[in-house]
């Protein structure tokens, strides 16, 4: 592999691991929530959810092997620069929403709905974070193919996902859902 690769690869690497510390933070969540009486909707569509994102970052570096994709200089400076600054917003939505944050739809009855940091703007902006992330990451190292599946997919995947994050915000919080 040529050097960029590896760095590439690296890269990837480190978004896996990031993924792994958001498991830890998102176990640890999950049991506090449950102990506090958390009602968890959107079980189904979980696994795929799972299976996305592990292929997002396999995709990457098997585009970028396979296929022999080249780092074009300007287009993986821009994209890395964008995958940094959706960690950066990912972990901020993370430290605003505190225990309340969670990999998956855990919504602890009572609790009042966050308005805080980048919630004060828009309604999930971790899901903004994931749409340019998975658009980015694999254009820093030119595997198109694998930003354009992984976009693809995740369209529907966030219609879902959103719809059931709304409906349990409104079951349980009685909060009006976004529209």
């Amino acid at each position: 592999m040529a050097g960029s690769l590896w760095l590439y690869a690296g890269l990837v690497l480190l978004v896996g691991f990031e993924r792994v510390a958001e498991l830890v933070v998102s176990l640890r969540n999950a049991a506090w929530s449950f102990a506090q009486g958390g009602v968890e909707s959107g079980k189904g569509h979980y696994p795929f959810m799972v299976v996305l994102h592990t292929g997002l970052l396999a995709g990457c570096l098997v585009e970028a092997i396979v296929a022999d994709r080249p780092f074009v200089p300007w287009l993986g400076f821009v994209m890395l620069a964008v995958v940094v600054l959706a960690q950066g917003l990912r972990w901020w939505c993370i430290t605003v929403l505190g225990r309340q944050w969670n990999t998956r739809v855990i919504v602890v009855p009572g609790l009042s709905l966050v308005a805080a940091g980048p919630y004060r703007w828009v309604r999930h902006p971790n899901y903004v974070a994931v749409v340019l992330e998975g658009i980015a990451l694999p254009l820093v190292h030119t595997a198109w193919i694998t930003a354009l599946v992984f976009t693809v997919l995740n369209v529907p995947l966030l219609a879902v996902r959103i719809r059931a994050e709304e409906a349990a915000l409104a079951t349980v919080l009685g909060a009006a859902p976004a529209k």
